[in-house]
């Protein structure tokens, strides 16, 4: 049997002081490798700036790479720019039969060749294992990043496209974390939510540990949070899963391995609603090319480990290292689970045994992706928070940088009990009217907070919002734009709030970016 090795699959990989620190200087710091990140960098160099990508594990791309090969659309042709040549590219390697030559549907190690080969040709060079420690700032400018190794890296601007917010937070720029109460932005969707039917118990499930007596605790996976009402806000986010690449086919795949720290009571709420009748944990998966399928949540309990990441967006190195690792146990763990348990009928056993980790991806990490999907974090507060009402279409901006399609999607936020009963509460997904436009001041931060930042990724929207913003395409497109308006603020020697917008706008066009929805 296959030993498979989790050594290296880790959040904070850890990073020695270095002895002889770099002294890093670029036009333009990219704190964070995703994909908005590389896309950023692409355009900077194309713009002819001096560019560096400062990324602070060992994963390069994000999610794209990371699993997400089931590329979430929306509309394909909302998607322009240097998004579009991604899936251009994909389409290349696979052979598309597509009339763009785009492809949509992607394994992991292709879209990380296609990214390598980009920044190579492009001369970009990429720091990884850069865990920030501080910001260094002088008269509302962000001078230098100082990094827990003692290297430094500074620059005229800055983007993060962190997932979670980390450059901004550090710069003292304002954001929040969890769901506004619906009053805040005149929004319907937002808060706490009850009663989506997706995604939810579709029986009756007992969450005591000796059923029907609430005496005997809880079993895990529920919890005892208050009720709270309809449109309330709190802190929560919505549940993080891993994005797992998986394979039928027998020559690449690798049996699901036991994780350190397996307990299988921890599947106890998943085996009772498998005994009550309802099997489709493992529903939602699309296939990919060669036999490869990108995994996501489906159903009432499933990959999402919900309430397990709402204390990522602020924590530090070590709670995030800790709830990695519970992710990945809850994700691993759970197929372990339904593919060797006895509780579990034979019928599904057989079922989940026919897949495995795929042999020929990560194999620096067990085989298994590095990147948590860390679905929401921290939201940058600017002068244009994106609402639910632009989703819609009823508030239209003047100064987009880019579309969204996707629905208004929220997954579940919490679990907790109701007159005895398990329920999954936050689950939203609700579709706009059509593609809108995003503002280019959501991206950028209030002029009195700092003049040299663009955020694409964690960006000023409200949380429902962000549920339709925050997909790949859309980072990719956000991180372009972004970098386009940092070439012309160092043109200029102005702030990114006092950039042209007109000219932003032209060259945006320019360069195939898709601005206007025309119905």
């Amino acid at each position: 049997m296959r030993i498979i090795d989790f050594t290296k699959l880790k959040y904070d990989a850890g990073s020695a002081v270095e002895k002889n620190p770099l002294t890093i200087n670029a036009d333009l710091c990219i704190f964070g490798g995703s994909s908005a990140g590389i896309a950023a960098a692409i355009q900077a160099r194309r713009m002819g700036m001096d560019v560096v990508i400062v990324e602070s594990s060992r994963h390069l791309g994000g999610l794209t790479t990371g699993g997400l090969g089931a590329t979430d659309i929306g509309n394909k042709a909302a998607i322009g720019g240097i998004a579009r040549e991604f899936y251009g590219e994909v389409g290349k390697h696979y052979g598309s039969t597509e009339p763009d030559g785009t492809k949509w549907t992607f394994e992991p190690g292709v879209a990380k060749q296609i990214y390598l080969n980009w920044l190579q040709s492009a001369e970009v060079p990429v720091y990884f294992n850069q865990r920030l420690e501080k910001v260094d700032r002088q008269n509302g400018k962000i001078s230098r990043l100082i990094m827990t190794n003692g290297n430094r890296f500074s620059a005229a601007v800055f983007i993060d496209a962190t997932y979670e917010g980390d450059l901004l937070a550090s710069a003292a720029v304002a954001y929040h974390v969890g769901r506004e109460a619906n009053s805040v932005y005149r929004e319907t969707l937002n808060g706490v939510h009850y009663g989506h039917p997706n995604h939810n118990f579709k029986v009756w499930v007992d969450p005591y540990t000796i059923p029907g007596k609430p005496d005997s605790g809880l079993i895990p996976g529920v919890t005892d949070a208050p009720v709270l009402r309809q449109g309330q806000g709190d802190a929560s986010v919505q549940a993080y899963n891993f994005r797992m690449c998986l394979t039928n086919v027998p020559d690449n795949r690798i049996p699901f391995p036991q994780p350190n720290g397996y307990d299988p009571d921890t599947y106890t709420l998943l085996s009772r609603y498998i005994q009550a009748g309802v099997w489709d944990a493992l529903c939602l998966h699309r296939m990919m090319p060669n036999g490869k399928t990108d995994l996501n949540n489906f159903g009432a309990i499933s990959t999402d480990h919900i309430g397990g990441g709402d204390k990522w967006p602020e924590g530090d190195s070590h709670t995030r290292e800790r709830l990695f690792q519970d992710h990945l146990r809850y994700n691993l763990g759970m197929l372990y689970f339904l593919s060797h348990d006895e509780r579990v009928p034979e019928s599904i056993r057989r079922e989940v045994g026919q897949w495995g980790l795929p042999a020929d991806e990560y194999p620096d990490s067990g085989h298994f992706t590095p990147q948590l999907y860390v679905r929401e974090a921290r939201r940058m507060i600017s002068e244009v928070v994106m609402t639910e009402r632009h989703c819609r279409g009823y508030d239209v901006v003047d100064d987009p940088v880019g579309l969204a399609a996707y629905s208004m999607d929220s997954h579940n936020c919490r679990r907790l009990v109701i007159d005895g009963r398990c329920i999954n509460e936050g689950n939203v997904e609700v579709a706009p009217g059509a593609p809108y436009p995003i503002s280019y001041r959501a991206i950028v931060p209030k002029g009195e907070q700092c003049v040299n930042l663009l955020v694409p990724v964690c960006l000023s929207s409200s949380h429902i919002a962000f549920g339709s913003i925050r997909m790949e395409p859309v980072f990719m497109i956000l991180g372009q734009s972004a970098a386009t308006a940092a070439a012309l603020a160092l043109e200029a020697s102005c702030a990114v709030q006092e950039v042209d917008y007109s000219k932003l706008r032209n060259k945006l066009l320019a360069d195939k970016q898709v601005l206007e929805w025309k119905k």
